[in-house]
């Protein structure tokens, strides 16, 4: 049963990609939604026979590769994490796949964006159930492949074809990092089984200490590449030229969560990896840090929560590197429900103003959109840690963690977390100012027939409403309470690594910094956009220096399209193309290698007569010389090298 939960997506795939001619657009809208809902039902079950009853089920399917050294097999692994995950992305790629009916209704291609949307929960799925680092890597090149196939699925745009380029390439130097990773683990351990990998690590660290550090970096080189951290971030606020359900389906429940699980399932062999894991934790920071301030000054609507995405996963990733898995994985699950109703919402947004996606040309929403406002304004607040919202839980949590580990790294994740929660209050207050409360703004035909979202869009928006509401006051306690079962051996943390105690008897005035600092953020922006000037509220001189560093995202795009890809460019051209190809092939002989083979290609292409006797009497001859040559060498002792070198000569000299 629990091997429906991964293929019954595949199906739908298959379906609307193949049958999609004769089914339709409709047919394909409502049988891919039936079935990844009905994948979420099973879910349901599973969590609740192996996550709520603590066990693990191990499914062996069959040997994929059998050889003397190694043997790889099929197998789908179902404990705590994985049922979690579950949840997690059938849920939200249901509710996707629901809204998509109305948002995509007048695509002619909706059955090609329905069997793509279907294939990108098929490989997530594979990624969390795998039960080794192979199969799992099938599920992680599914995962880009689908990515790029939906960011680019209005292919006619220059702007998708470049963002969906600029994501295939990104992690593919991430996934180069994965697979060396991959590598360094089965040459010291000879496996690539989770369980045998895990099981040895505490007796190969004493062996190979080394070993197992670089391992761990390198397998989080691919963790940074898939989420989006510091250095391989680029991609991911581009990724919004795809339709808005897969961005939404993309940064909530997708794609980027990939590396943040990566480490988590990883746990037992990153506790024996101290130093990686505080590169984790650094990296992690400075990211959070990094995407808070560059959204500060975004325009674009999508491109704000995009980069909202990337500071959420910056939180993720260094609570891994304080070794607060549990933490992680629960931020991880609280985040996909606010962050999809936030990128669901902007879509109804975009879709009611004639895909205008400036903010500046919006304003005056409130009235027009008030179901959209409100499930924009919950997603907001449980972003930025408002109390008792889903985000509260887990955000404030992470913070007070960092602070209690008494660590370097710990100090400095908590310092940046910090300020990172104070700018996720003032972009979330001006992405709600600019848009709903503004005075409108922006070109009337943008206005005209606005409406807001039917209910096909409007259930999924009311739906992630309350899960971003109560989904953190459900499950806090079983998720993130100490000594609880119910992770079992899902997520190893090593006692010298228990901060998650020390941070229980924090001073009060320590966890209520953040929530103050981030309530007060909020109050300053709705005071400057509300009474001051709200677009040129940088002014001139250093802050508006600042504002161009903060606009141009510190400039990495920039190095790395002026530096990076062009020296790339110029060598190709320069180095392969005019010195190689048209220096070496087109020089190389009397007449240049390119003329010759020209020449001798007219003159096979003559003797392409098109007349049937011509090509038999060629095949006749060819057979009676064949013949004549086996003869002569059965009756005398010229070898046939002689024979074909003589042979091949004549040609030449004939043709």
């Amino acid at each position: 049963m629990e091997g429906l939960i991964v293929f019954l997506p595949l199906m739908g795939a298959l379906s609307a990609g193949l049958g999609g001619r004769w089914i339709g657009g409709e047919g394909a809208s409502r049988l891919t939604t039936s079935l990844v809902a009905l994948s979420f039902t099973l879910s349901l079950r599973a969590f609740y026979n192996i996550g709520l009853g603590s066990s693990t089920a191990t499914i062996y399917v069959r040997p994929w590769r059998v050889s003397e050294r190694y043997t790889i097999e099929w197998t789908f692994l179902f404990d705590s994490l994985t049922v979690v995950r579950l949840i997690v992305v059938t849920a939200i790629s249901s509710l996707v796949h629901l809204y998509s009916t109305s948002y995509r209704e007048h695509d002619p291609h909706r059955a090609r964006f329905r069997a793509y949307l279907s294939l990108f929960t098929f490989f997530r799925l594979i990624l969390v159930t795998a039960g080794n680092f192979v199969q799992r890597f099938v599920g992680w090149e599914g995962v880009g492949l689908c990515s790029y196939l939906l960011i680019n699925f209005w292919f006619t745009r220059l702007q998708a074809n470049k963002a969906a380029i600029k994501a295939r390439l990104v992690n593919r130097v991430g996934d180069v990092g994965l697979v060396l990773g991959r590598l360094v683990i089965y040459e010291a351990y000879q496996s690539l089984d989770y369980g045998v990998v895990f099981a040895r690590t505490p007796v190969r660290v004493e062996s190979y200490p080394n070993t197992i550090i670089i391992a761990c970096l390198l397998l989080f080189v691919g963790a940074v590449g898939k989420s989006a951290q510091l250095g391989l971030h680029t991609w991911l606020p581009d990724a919004r030229e795809g339709p808005t359900p897969v961005s939404a389906l993309i940064h909530a429940a997708t794609r980027v969560t990939a590396g943040v699980f990566l480490l988590a399932r990883c746990s037992p062999l990153f506790e024996y990896a101290p130093l990686a894991l505080e590169v984790v934790c650094i990296v992690g920071a400075a990211t959070a840090f990094f995407a808070a301030t560059t959204a500060l000054v975004q325009s674009d609507l999508k491109r704000v929560i995009a980069y909202s995405t990337c500071s959420q996963l910056g939180y993720r990733v260094f609570a891994a590197g304080l070794s607060a898995y549990s933490v992680a994985v629960f931020h991880l699950s609280n985040h996909a429900f606010f962050k999809a109703l936030l990128f669901l919402g902007a879509g109804s947004v975009i879709h009611a103003r004639g895909d205008e996606q400036d903010r500046r040309r919006r304003g005056g929403l409130v009235r027009v959109l008030p179901l959209t406002y409100a499930a924009i304004f919950i997603g907001s607040i449980a972003l930025r840690g408002f109390p008792f919202l889903t985000g509260f839980y887990s955000k404030d949590v992470i913070l007070e963690i960092a602070y209690g580990s008494f660590t370097n790294a710990g100090r400095v994740a908590h310092t940046l977390g910090t300020l990172a929660a104070c700018c996720t209050a003032y972009y979330s207050r001006r992405l709600l100012y600019l848009t709903f409360l503004s005075p409108a703004n922006g070109y009337r035909r943008t206005r005209e027939g606005a409406h807001d979202a039917p209910l096909p869009r409007a259930l999924p928006l009311i739906l992630l409403s309350f899960g971003s509401i109560f989904i953190g006051w459900f499950t806090k306690d079983r998720f993130i309470g100490v000594g609880t079962p119910f992770w079992n051996n899902a997520l190893f943390t090593h006692p010298d690594r228990l901060f998650r105690v020390d941070a229980e008897f924090l001073p009060s005035w320590i966890k209520l910094r953040p929530v103050v600092l981030s309530i007060s953020s909020g109050v300053l922006a709705l005071y400057r956009f509300r009474y001051g000037d709200k677009y040129n509220w940088w002014g001139t001189g250093s802050k508006r220096l600042l504002f161009t560093f903060l606009n141009r995202k510190w400039f990495f795009d920039k190095v790395y399209n002026e530096n990076v890809s062009q020296t790339a460019l110029n060598v190709g051209y320069f180095n392969t193309y005019k010195d190689l190809d048209r220096g070496v092939f087109e020089i190389l002989g009397p007449h240049g290698l390119s003329s010759r083979l020209w020449r001798r290609t007219q003159l096979v292409t003559s003797r392409q007569t098109g007349h049937i006797y011509h090509y038999g009497l060629i095949r006749l001859t060819g057979v009676l010389l064949l013949i004549g040559i086996s003869q002569f060498a059965a009756r005398t002792s010229v070898s046939y090298s002689v024979i074909g070198i003589v042979v091949g000569t004549i040609f030449r000299v004939i043709f």
